[in-house]
C-alpha cells in the first residue's frame, strides 16, 4: 500500500471524527486551546488506536466485529445526538450557557467517530503495511482537522448559540444513521 492510499484512508477516517468537531465547536462556548486539544487529541488518539486493535485482532475476530460494529456506532451517536437536540431546546439562562465538555462525552464521541477505524485495522492485517506508519497517519490527520473542525464550529456556534446545539445534534444523528445505512447497504 502506497502513502498516498495511506494519506486517503486517513482522511476517509478522519472525516466522521472532523464532522464532530465541528458539532462540539458549535455547542462548547469555552473553546479555549485547552478544549480545543483535548477534543483533538482524543480524536487523533482514538482513530490511531482502534486500528491497530484492529490489526492484532486481524482476520480472528473480524467476521464477528464487522457484523455489529455500524450498530455501536449508530446507537452511541443517536443517543448523544438526541441528547443535543433535547438540550437545545430547554430554555437557559445566560450563567447556564458556559458549557463545557464531560470527560465521558467525549470518551464516548471519540469511540464512536473511531470504530470504523478497527475494521480498517483489520483490513490492515491483510496487506502488507506497516502498521505503525498507518496510525501515525491517521492520528496525525485526525488531530489536524479536529483542531480545525472545533475552530469552524466555534465562529459559527458564536452566532446561533442554541440553535446550533439543535442542528449539532441533528448532524450527529445524520452521521450514526449514514454509517448504519452504509454498512447495511442502503447507501
Amino acid at each position: 500500500m502506497s502513502v498516498y492510499d495511506l494519506l486517503l484512508i486517513a482522511l476517509g477516517l478522519s472525516m466522521d471524527a472532523f464532522a464532530v468537531s465541528i458539532c462540539l465547536g458549535l455547542t462548547l462556548f469555552n473553546t479555549s486551546f485547552r478544549n480545543t486539544f483535548l477534543i483533538a487529541f482524543s480524536f487523533g488518539f482514538f482513530q490511531a488506536i482502534m486500528p491497530l486493535i484492529g490489526f492484532f485482532i486481524g482476520g480472528r475476530f473480524s467476521d464477528k466485529i464487522m457484523a455489529f460494529d455500524h450498530w455501536i456506532a449508530f446507537a452511541l451517536l443517536i443517543i448523544i445526538g438526541s441528547k443535543m437536540i433535547i438540550e437545545g431546546f430547554k430554555e437557559k439562562e445566560y450563567s447556564e450557557l458556559d458549557s463545557t465538555l464531560s470527560f465521558k462525552s467525549l470518551l464516548v464521541l471519540a469511540v464512536a467517530t473511531s470504530i470504523d477505524a478497527l475494521a480498517a485495522g483489520i483490513s490492515f492485517a491483510f496487506l502488507e503495511i506497516n502498521i505503525f506508519s498507518a496510525i501515525l497517519r491517521i492520528g496525525v490527520i485526525t488531530f489536524i482537522l479536529s483542531v480545525i473542525g472545533v475552530k469552524i464550529g466555534s465562529r459559527v456556534g458564536e452566532r446561533f448559540n442554541a440553535k446550533a446545539e439543535i442542528f449539532g445534534g441533528f448532524v450527529l444523528i445524520f452521521i450514526g444513521s449514514k454509517i448504519l445505512l452504509s454498512h447495511i447497504g442502503i447507501i
